[in-house]
């Protein structure tokens, strides 16, 4: 979505960002490098804030200087709601924003009588900004509690972002209905789905997990085929739209998972009861079953080759809830429950994996941070979570049964498109997945970057092909650069987005892609059930169903990411208060960013990120290289660099701020 559009002669519309300094910068297409932006300088922003829609005079460009403007208008507000901290003295009472893009803090005119605020965090409503020499009055919705607790602080990043932690009541009833009529309902369903019950399946997911998406069944044919059953929640089955947990889960668009909890899409009575594929349990699913060779797994030179494939509606009944753990414990040991269905169904992920590759699909290692909590919720351990060869098993086959259900629908759209009797179709009438490949910029970026390293990146007419990303992650496998290299091939990439405008899937080299796996969790999955079930049925897709599905695509795409944001926000407030307790230690760790202000630096071991100023590199004055990914020292011609090691002692932690300082002990180059 591009979010700046030209109103004629030196006018434009876009959205905003802005900076703690009071600066502005308006987009001039979606990822665009900053400095292609339109720079708005401190006392010109007219009490824009961050993300809202703003009209904007253009001044006259000078030679290769960034451009420059002024916002006249705010012609949409992002968002009238925000969090912070209570300030209160000198006979005033303020909000100072928990958002650190935010300039300004907010005057509170009327604050409850009788009650000490200060230091107290607080959800607000802005009230009036037209003036911005003065500050924007809000009132107080919530005092939220003290700042620093754990209740206080999760339940103040969830409403920062523009989220909701509680369902309404009447959303829990409707809940309460569909279980009282479920029983009823699953039985009447049973007569008409296809039957998996006798077939073994089973679920397997992560220890703590209360939510069961998806399982797998599998069962050898009378003809010696191998069949391969995905079977995901039928949520949708009792889900109608636009009932009243329906429009809930609209708005929603996504479960958010915190450090400490999940905030649900759906109520928990769906999400963890009925809709949930328990052990041992009648359970309506939309399934997407692979008929195979009857060598796929046995014979070591055999490609796994979909044969046939059916999507449908049926009925399963898991026989066994693994973990990611008790079932790679079975496959280590090479004996326990179902030992020769996780054996085939690994052996035939295994192959997908090199297939994938040999396609192009992008391989980067990634690390996700766990943490042990105590009975106070208080991180006594961080540490990163292992990934073994049940959760790669998982992964494959949903990834297989997502590619498929789009290539599926994308095929009905081929034989029906243009057709008289289905006037209303078109090209978009379906809910994608989609990853665009990297701007020519960023790529042009990394080329010359890798290419002082020693390395090439074959760049032609601005553009790489994924399969040339993944033979130079090959290169760097093992070396010294490693990291910092495939840390830096990381920023180069898109954002995946949810549209109905099909333009493949660049990171894993697919033509047709969409979320098919997780309706639990994600709408836009319960989007493409419906949509599914429409071909199907044979039953057409209308103009004003589809034009919804587009808006609720893009709608998807930005609560994803402030799930997202949400999300990383809680992991950063407990790296922080876990690192709070250990000021004055010392560790090892790795350069993970740097910016003008100074180094980031991670852990190691925790994986906590926290910041080396540049005041406190010494007397020096350096300079940013963003294209190096590196500062510089004007006189030492000292360098630090993405990716060098060096030993660091914690300086001080602000938990307010979910920030940490780090301080050099020693360094070493990397390289």
């Amino acid at each position: 979505m591009t979010t700046q559009k030209s109103m004629g002669g030196n006018i434009i519309e876009g959205v905003i960002t802005t900076t703690a300094k009071g600066l502005g910068f308006v987009s001039v297409g979606e990822d665009s490098p900053r400095e292609n932006d339109i720079r708005i300088e401190a006392g010109f922003l007219n009490t824009a804030l961050p993300r809202d829609r703003v009209k904007v005079r253009l001044n006259a460009k000078t030679g290769d200087l960034q451009q420059t403007g002024e916002v006249t208008e705010i012609l949409a507000r992002a968002r009238i709601t925000f969090v912070g901290t209570i300030d209160q003295g000198d006979g005033a009472t303020y909000l100072v924003p928990q958002d650190t893009r935010i300039y300004v803090d907010f005057l509170i005119p009327n604050p409850p009588h009788g009650e000490k605020l200060g230091g107290k965090k607080a959800l607000v409503r802005l009230l009036d900004w037209t003036d911005p020499k003065k500050n924007p009055t809000v009132e107080i919705v919530e005092i939220l509690g003290d700042a620093g607790d754990n209740e206080t602080e999760i339940r103040a990043i969830v409403l920062d972002k523009g989220l909701q932690m509680e369902l309404p009541e009447n959303i829990h009833r409707e809940a309460d209905a569909l279980k009282a009529s479920a029983p009823a309902f699953i039985a009447e369903e049973a007569k008409k789905r296809r039957d998996f019950r006798k077939i073994t399946t089973f679920t397997i997911d992560p220890v703590d997990a209360k939510d069961f998406d998806d399982a797998i069944s599998i069962q050898t044919l009378p003809s010696g085929e191998l069949e391969i059953g995905v079977h995901i929640a039928d949520v949708s089955a009792y889900v109608k739209p636009h009932t009243a947990i329906d429009e809930e889960a609209r708005a929603r668009a996504t479960s958010i998972y915190l450090v400490d909890r999940v905030v649900p899409m759906f109520p928990e009575v769906l999400s963890n009861d009925l809709c949930s594929l328990n052990e041992k349990e009648d359970k309506l699913v939309f399934s997407a079953v692979f008929t195979f060779a009857p060598d796929t797994a046995t014979n070591p030179d055999s490609k796994v080759v979909v044969k046939d494939a059916w999507f449908g509606r049926a009925i399963i009944n898991s026989a066994k809830r693994f973990t990611y753990e008790n079932a790679q414990e079975v496959l280590d040991k090479g004996e326990g429950i179902f030992y020769n269905e996780l054996h085939t169904l690994n052996t035939i992920a295994k192959k997908l994996v090199v297939q994938d590759k040999a396609d192009g699909a992008i391989s980067f290692e990634h690390e996700e941070v766990r943490f042990e909590l105590d009975e106070m919720k208080k991180p006594v351990r961080v540490y990163t979570k292992t990934f073994q060869d049940t959760n790669k098993l998982v992964e494959m086959f949903m990834l297989l049964a997502n590619k498929k259900v789009a290539e599926f629908v994308s095929n009905k759209l081929s034989n029906i498109q243009g057709k008289p009797a289905h006037p209303d179709h078109e090209n978009d009438i379906f809910i994608y997945r989609v990853h665009d490949e990297p701007k020519a910029e960023r790529l042009a970026d990394l080329a010359k970057f890798v290419a002082g390293l020693g390395y090439k990146l074959p760049l032609k007419d601005g553009r790489v092909s994924s399969t040339d990303i993944n033979k130079f992650l090959e290169q760097i496998k093992g070396k010294p650069e490693e990291k910092m290299l495939n840390t830096a091939t990381v920023r180069t990439m898109a954002k995946a987005i949810y549209s109905t405008k099909n333009i493949g899937h660049y990171g894993l080299a697919y033509e047709h892609y969409a979320h098919f796996t997780s309706p639990i969790r994600r709408y836009p999955d319960v989007m493409v059930h419906r949509i599914l079930s429409h071909f199907l049925e044979g039953i057409p897709v209308s103009k004003d169903e589809m034009e919804e599905y587009r808006k609720l695509a893009s709608h998807s795409s930005e609560m994803e990411k402030s799930a997202a944001d949400a999300e990383r926000a809680s992991i950063k407030f407990k790296q922080a208060e876990y690192m709070s307790v250990r000021v004055g230690k010392e560790y090892s760790g790795t350069i993970s960013g740097v910016a003008e202000w100074g180094v980031f630096i991670e852990d190691d071991e925790t994986k906590c990120e926290g910041l080396v100023r540049i005041s406190d590199l010494g007397t020096d004055y350096y300079i940013f290289e963003r294209e190096k990914y590196r500062i510089v020292g004007k006189q030492s011609h000292e360098k630090f660099t993405l990716g060098d090691k060096l030993k660091f002692r914690v300086k001080a932690v602000d938990l307010e701020k979910k920030s940490i300082d780090y301080e050099l002990v020693s360094y070493f180059k990397s390289l």
